[in-house]
């Protein structure tokens, strides 16, 4: 049995309380059926400026556990609201602080907002789970974080300087956990997510990330557009192996775990292009009306990275990591839930 296993039939037999910040949003509402899976009681939080009712409603129905909707509490309210994050911490174990405005486009159209979001209110929630006394504070980093530092695979001591608003924003919570821990005592783990996809991610929007962007615009025989040349490549994680690292880092017992940040991915590369044939063709044997798309290739999107691969070594050593979904068996599972829902969130 592995350290995932044994943790999840730990928690079914032993009751928490868990917070999660930006629980409507992709992320959170996975994060929160798997919670509600385990019987453990969740208070969730959003402001659904970029989360939906739906995504909740869903984690919820979605969920083995017929008492789901008995262990969960949502506060709608925004992690800039001080009080609001006081509210949400009182009685807490465990915070999982997901709530953030991504996408580095957004962050270059309007800084202000992404810092206000992601720098403020994730001080807020650091300075309420403190006060509050919770376990561990997990919170949402970024591989952004790794900015123009040529290396690859990506290892968490080895970081260059930011490429955009949003990094330095993530790059900031960072500096904030690590100065918590060595003034407070304070105990954080830092998850810096790479390209993280599955079901429950918005389609719609300026800021969508590409894999539901493209599946959507296959599904409705629409144009799709291409970065650069489809070279560029990224590690592409599917959603239940992030899901898994939060809950091993919320409730590690290693001493020498706690206080790091880790790179949540697969270890590996996926260029645009390879993608978006591996897309096409999942969904060609999902619907047989669709027909084979050629992609519109437009220019390189500012701020961007090249390439981006993880080095996955520190999270398995020290946490126990054991990414389940490799990017065809995540793909798979995703393309499912998306021809069966897509007509309900298009």
């Amino acid at each position: 049995m592995n350290k995932y296993s044994e943790i999840k039939e730990y928690l079914k037999n032993n009751q928490s309380s868990w917070l999660i910040t930006g629980v409507a949003g992709f992320i959170g509402s996975n994060l929160l059926e798997e919670l509600l899976n385990l019987n453990q009681k969740v208070v969730g939080v959003d402001n659904f400026e970029t989360g939906y009712q739906r995504n909740i409603d869903a984690a919820i129905s979605d969920s083995t556990n017929d008492n789901a909707a008995t262990l969960f509490t949502l506060i709608e309210g925004d992690i800039r609201d001080f009080d609001t994050c006081k509210k949400a911490c009182n009685g807490v174990n465990y915070v999982l602080h997901q709530a953030a405005l991504g996408s580095v486009p957004r962050s270059i159209d309007n800084p202000v907002n992404t810092n206000s979001v992601n720098i403020d209110g994730y001080l807020n929630m650091l300075v309420a789970a403190k006060e509050a006394k919770v376990r561990r504070f997990v919170y949402a980093a970024s591989s952004s974080t790794y900015g123009d530092h040529p290396d690859l695979p990506k290892v968490e001591d080895k970081i260059g300087n930011p490429l955009s608003p949003y990094a330095v924003t993530k790059l900031v919570n960072e500096l904030y956990a690590d100065v918590f821990s060595k003034t407070y005592g304070f105990n954080t783990i830092g998850l810096r997510y790479f390209n993280i996809f599955g079901k429950r991610q918005d389609p719609n929007g300026a800021y969508a990330a590409v894999i539901p962007k493209w599946v959507s615009a296959i599904m409705n025989s629409q144009e799709v557009f291409i970065n650069g040349d489809g070279e560029t490549s990224r590690d592409f994680c599917y959603i239940e192996n992030t899901v898994q690292m939060n809950i091993l880092a919320a409730t590690t017992d290693n001493d020498n775990a706690t206080n790091q940040v880790y790179n949540v991915a697969l270890g590996d590369r996926t260029s645009l292009n390879d993608l978006y044939g591996l897309i096409q063709k999942e969904l060609i044997s999902l619907s047989l009306h669709l027909k084979e798309i050629k992609p519109t290739y437009v220019d390189f999107r500012a701020g961007d990275v090249r390439h981006s691969q993880a080095d996955i070594y520190k999270a398995k050593s020290l946490l126990g990591y054991n990414p389940e979904f490799r990017i065809n068996k995540g793909l798979k599972k995703s393309m499912v839930w998306y021809v069966n829902n897509l007509k309900d969130i298009v």
